[in-house]
């Protein structure tokens, strides 16, 4: 199965904090997909909010968001627009 890739921007203010990383998170859970973001050097699952925390992604930082799996396509889109949509929040 090919993994599908897109580099998108963190653009809310508080980068992907505790909240946004759950919401990240819970939402990659829904796919049979493993959707993976990578940040430089450093590399975690979707699934994962420590994970995600530990990429210490703040605002203006560029990640690449990695998708395989049979719902690879839908997950991928679905991740790159929450964070496009600065994971729901104001800012």
């Amino acid at each position: 199965m090919p993994t599908l890739k897109r580099e998108i921007t963190i653009c809310n203010k508080l980068g992907l904090h505790a909240r946004a990383a759950t919401k990240l998170a819970v939402l990659a859970s829904e796919f049979d997909a493993e959707v993976t973001l990578n940040q430089g050097e450093k590399k975690a699952s979707a699934a994962s909010v420590l994970g995600l925390l530990m990429l210490e992604s703040g605002m203006g930082k560029s990640i690449l968001v990695e998708a395989t799996g049979a719902d690879a396509e839908i997950a991928l889109e679905a991740v790159c627009n929450l964070i496009h949509a600065r994971f729901d929040e104001e800012s």
